[in-house]
């Protein structure tokens, strides 16, 4: 018997829309296997570049401050512990803040913040890049910027700021800042990776954890709290999806179908490169501190951290549920440093070396001697 009153050559087409925005879950055209293929492979690729490149220029960064003999600002132990507090008071303080306010205004706020630390990431990251690309007939003139405080005539004058540049790093101020206003007025996915990138190359190369000890503590607390956020509420999605700012990676899946003009993206938070990154880069450190010719544990967990990143990438694909990152990334990172340096011995110097020795365990053992000076003292009188 016949349905009555039903237009099947109507209604079909209304069903296959309703399907495929049930599929992929934003009324978008579901991904293409090779568009999701060429995303995740692209986000995998701009992952490990800041954390190759951070590591190595935190080196340099390392040796020009003990060459300079300047005073070195670490993460110690207690900032490591309270890290994931204050990360979750900002990220839920973000989510109220979206909940109550127009996501316009906000992220119109945001973009202006990020506009201008944009341009100073960009700046340090590709400086000397732009630079050898200045023409020769560009002089080469340097400039310095002087701002003082009154001082008496007898005292040497108190600098404020001390600050020399040449005109190269005009041009390269300039082309960033040019880079800056494309990714703010446009939006655009490339703009945003690019400033993307010079935040997490910055962040591997001046981040600097003194000791394997703080690094564990920190990715630990990072673990737990990435597992919370993601799995126990939708504040963590909710804040990625809201928070327009260059804070994370993109790649659109649709790239292939729709070029450049793309708007179905695959993407990765900037803290999933940055807090493994600074890890890596300390043990990068440590290998130059044994002086074998090698960069064994970097390269061990360089290596961990990319099959961690599969496994995220993987288990998302087939459960079809946004995954934390840190919940695979943490425990390879940890592990496979641990397992070479028990089978090689060097875990006691692992477990001991440090970046730069604590000023306040300096001044102990400092004041210990003393105060033996002064015991021996008494004693002989």
């Amino acid at each position: 018997m016949a349905d009555a009153g039903i237009d099947e050559p109507l209604v079909a087409p209304i069903l296959e829309n309703v399907t495929q925005a049930a599929v992929n879950g934003t009324g978008k055209p579901p991904s293409t296997p090779e568009g999701m293929a060429l995303a995740y492979s692209s986000l995998v690729v701009m992952a490990l570049i800041p954390i190759f490149c951070g590591s190595f220029r935190s080196v340099k960064h390392q040796q020009q401050q003990k060459a300079a003999g300047e005073k070195v600002d670490t993460m110690t132990s207690k900032d490591a512990a309270l890290f994931p507090l204050i990360a979750s008071c900002a990220l839920f303080g973000l989510y109220i803040v979206f909940t109550v306010f127009s996501k316009e205004y906000i992220n119109l706020l945001l973009s202006t913040y990020f506009f201008v630390l944009g341009i100073l990431a960009l700046s340090h990251v590709f400086g000397p890049i732009i630079s050898g690309l200045v023409p020769a007939s560009v002089p080469l003139e340097t400039y310095q910027l002087h701002l003082l405080r009154g001082a008496p005539s007898d005292q040497p004058p108190h600098y404020l700021l001390n600050y020399g540049f040449s005109s190269y790093d005009l041009v390269c101020l300039a082309v960033c800042a040019l880079l800056g206003l494309w990714y703010f007025i446009k939006k655009h996915w490339i703009a945003n990776n690019l400033l993307g990138l010079a935040f997490a190359i910055n962040g591997v190369e001046l981040l600097h954890i003194n000791n394997v000890q703080t690094g564990a503590l920190l990715l630990v607390g990072l673990f737990v709290y990435d597992i919370f956020w993601v799995f126990g509420t939708n504040v963590m999605v909710t804040v990625a999806k809201s928070f327009e700012a260059p804070i994370k990676l993109v790649f659109p899946q649709d790239l292939l179908e729709r070029g450049l003009d793309a708007d179905n993206f695959a993407m990765l938070g900037l803290g999933d490169i940055v807090i493994p990154g600074i890890f890596i880069a300390l043990l990068l450190r440590f290998d130059h501190s044994l002086n074998r010719g090698s960069n064994t544990y970097f390269k061990i967990t360089f290596f961990a951290y990319l099959l961690g990143l599969l496994m995220t990438i993987f288990v998302m694909h087939v459960f079809k549920h946004a995954q934390p990152a840190l919940l695979y990334l943490v425990p390879a990172c940890l592990l496979a440093p641990m397992a070479l340096a028990l089978a090689k011995g060097d875990i006691k110097e692992m477990l001991q070396y440090e970046d730069h020795p604590s000023t306040e365990e300096e001044g102990d053992s400092k004041s210990g001697a003393g105060g033996d000076e002064k015991k021996a003292s008494k004693k002989d009188k």
